[in-house]
């Protein structure tokens, strides 16, 4: 599972760098480090780390939605803002939006007067599937990634602490309660001499 959910967002984090989508990043980053944290966990019987996982795959799942509204253009959002994806420190977009199946990108000249001159500007034509659904569908995969991982944090933690509430102490608990060595009456101590 761990293994699934860190290629996948490996992956993401490739073409979120090659498209300077600042917040992807950020956020993709943050993920790997609790999917790791998450994992340590699991390995060293660590409920916390792995409750710590769990509640930031809600967060995840919640960012995901967010990145499927974006792309989909739901309520007032609009993928064509910079603010958003990129802190609106650049103008770049989805690298799949030029790179996409299909895609064939055609350089505009001469170039509106509003268009910065270290950028070309293009128009892209042909794509066999647009940005936007590859978009959705990594954040798609994510999600369902997230919802398994939910799953199988929950049943880990359980397992983890049904063990620990099971554990058989020398002497075990039982439902009577702790006795400790009982005294026989009668065995009599007698002091021992010994000869040279």
């Amino acid at each position: 599972m761990f293994c699934c959910e860190k290629v996948s967002v490996l992956e993401r984090q490739i073409f979120d760098f090659l498209g300077y989508q600042w917040a992807p990043i950020l956020a993709n980053f943050i993920h790997i480090i609790v999917v790791i944290l998450g994992l340590f966990g699991t390995i060293q019987y660590r409920p916390r780390y792995i409750t710590g996982y769990a509640v930031w795959l809600i967060l995840w799942v919640t960012w995901n939605v967010f990145v499927i509204c974006f792309y989909l253009e739901a309520g007032d959002l609009s993928k064509e803002t910079d603010l958003i994806l990129t802190f609106n420190i650049s103008m770049h977009r989805s690298w799949w939006m030029e790179n996409g199946p299909g895609c064939t990108v055609t350089s505009v000249t001469p170039a509106p007067d509003w268009a910065p001159e270290d950028h070309r500007y293009i128009t892209v034509s042909g794509c066999f599937l647009e940005y936007q659904y590859i978009e959705v569908a990594h954040s798609s995969l994510q999600i369902f990634l997230a919802l398994a991982g939910f799953i199988y944090a929950c049943y880990v933690v359980k397992c983890i602490t049904e063990e620990e509430d099971s554990f058989d102490f020398i002497g075990g608990f039982d439902s009577y309660g702790y006795q400790g060595p009982q005294k026989t009456s009668h065995l009599q101590l007698q002091p021992m001499y010994m000869s040279k």
